[in-house]
Order: structure tokens, then sequence, then C-alpha cells
């Protein structure tokens, strides 16, 4: 596969960073996962939003500007030779002498992954799993897609590799949180319930798109502080994410759930693949889209 890596496409073999940069010392980096459907980046805008809050949460300066982004993501799939992609635009701090900067990074490092995506297999069940490790706090205010995943990681060894399961965090608080690497959504009484913010999860775009495609079909939302109780009550539950999309449940713990054949669950996938081809941002659904 090739690459984007500071201003050039390179073959993945010939992929390097400085081992200075403060993205490899001090984790200061963010990035940000999606897909290309038919070449289209979906909901691009919005992630190039978050990333860069989370670069001026690290104080790291940027240059980033959609159009060129895209620009580089339609040669990138050309290379490749792809339409459908994984792609990963990932930002450090870039290389500085060694030892704790206060002042701005202005020499960031940029690079842009892709992949090829397996056939998708929609709605594919998960079972849910309650984890016994807690989700850790935020390093600031608000969490960010940061390369600080060790969290993440320990709570996937404690699942186990399986791609069938889905760990469930919860917070010191015992509140539920999110996925290992999703936001969670059930529904009880034709209401729809997801966690807070202030659990410490990260803010999925997933998650805000299907928050929006809520509203404009009028379905009620609670987002708040939970017990892990709730989601055990309820009539439907499913993951979001931006590569796995809208992934139902069917277990957690010893109780079963429609997983596939719940409602909502078709509901919300179907108005999902809707936008999919042409949707750059969450705000165009309020600018004239009708569901």
């Amino acid at each position: 596969m090739y690459l984007y890596v500071n201003g050039e496409i390179v073959h993945e073999s010939e992929a390097a960073i400085s081992p200075f940069d403060h993205g490899y010392l001090y984790g200061l980096g963010v990035f940000e996962t999606f897909r290309t459907y038919s070449g289209h980046p979906f909901l691009l805008t919005n992630h190039l939003a978050r990333l860069k809050r989370g670069l001026k949460e690290l104080n790291i300066e940027e240059t980033i500007h959609e159009q060129k982004i895209r620009e580089i993501l339609n040669s990138l799939l050309e290379k490749n030779q792809l339409q459908d992609a994984y792609c990963r635009l990932n930002v450090s701090a870039g290389p500085e002498e060694i030892g704790l900067r206060t002042t701005p990074y202005k020499n960031e490092t940029m690079i842009i992954f892709q992949k090829e995506l397996p056939p998708l297999v929609p709605l594919r069940e998960k079972e849910g799993v309650f984890l016994q490790l807690r989700r850790n706090t935020p390093e600031t205010t608000e969490r960010l897609k940061s390369h600080h995943y060790l969290n993440n990681i320990a709570a996937k060894r404690e699942l186990g590799p399986s791609h069938d399961l889905e760990g469930i965090f919860l917070s010191k608080e015992d509140y539920i949180c999110e996925g290992i690497t999703s936001n969670i959504f059930w529904v009880k009484n034709r209401e729809l319930y997801t966690p807070s913010v202030e659990t410490g999860l990260l803010n999925g775009i997933t998650r805000q798109f299907v928050l929006a495609l809520a509203q404009n079909l009028k379905i009620p939302v609670h987002v708040g502080l939970f017990e892990k109780e709730k989601v055990l009550e309820a009539d439907e539950i499913f993951f979001t994410n931006s590569v796995q999309e809208i992934m139902p449940v069917s277990k957690v713990e010893s109780l079963y759930f429609p997983g596939q054949k719940g409602k909502y669950v078709g509901m919300f996938h179907h108005q999902y693949k809707k936008y999919v081809t042409h949707l750059l941002s969450i705000e165009e659904l309020n600018e004239g889209e009708s569901l």
C-alpha cells in the first residue's frame, strides 16, 4: 500500500518518521479513522473539525485544509486502486529536541494511511461484555482521539481476540461509558439512550450522526449518566463507529436481544446508508437534506 507522508506519496516500505518526533517520544498526536464509499470520504468535515480541536489542545499548529485533504485522498485511492477504503489521518507534534515543550509545535508530521476493507457484512451482530477494567479519565477536559491508547489495548487484552465480542467500559463511578472502539446506544420504550461525554467517552463522529438522525426522525433521545442495569433492561442495543457503522447487539451477559432484527437498528442502518456516498458533514442534514 501507498501512504501520504509530509507532502509525498510513498510506498509503505519507504515510509519513515524522525525518532525525535514528539508524537513518538511523548504521545503528542491525534488521528481520525473514517471510510470512503465509492471514493467519497463520509463525514470528512466533522472528522477534520475534531482533529483540529485535538491539535489545538495539544498546542500543535496546523495548516489542514479540507480541499487539500480530499485531493490527497483521491490521489491515494487512485495509487492504491481502491474506492471503498479504510483511512487514517494521523498528525503528530513533529521532531523537536528531547524534553517537555511548552511553546507551540510548528513542524507537525502528517501521515494518511489507507487499506482495503474486507466486504462489509451489514448489521453484523456483536455480543457485549462488561469489562472489569474501568475507563480511564481523559488527559484534558475532553477525551481526544489521541496516541494514548493503552487503556483500550488493555481492555482488548481482557476481552480477547474475537471479532464477535465488544467490551463495554464503565467509568470509575460505575456509569456506562463506551465500547473499546465504539460508542453504545440502546432503545427502551421507543426512546433512544446513550451515555454523556461526562463519563469520559470519545465523542464519536458516528455517535453524533446517529443523534442527528434521531432528531430528524423525531425519536426522543436521553443523553446522561446510566448504570449498567439500564442497558440490561433495553429493548435493543447497538454499537457505532466510523468503520463498522452500526453493530447490533444480540447478547449481553446472559440476556439476549433482537440484534439485527431490531426495529430501530434496522431504521438507523437504513438511514445511515442513504448518506454515505455524498454527505461531508452532519450539519448538512439540517440544510435541506430530507430523510
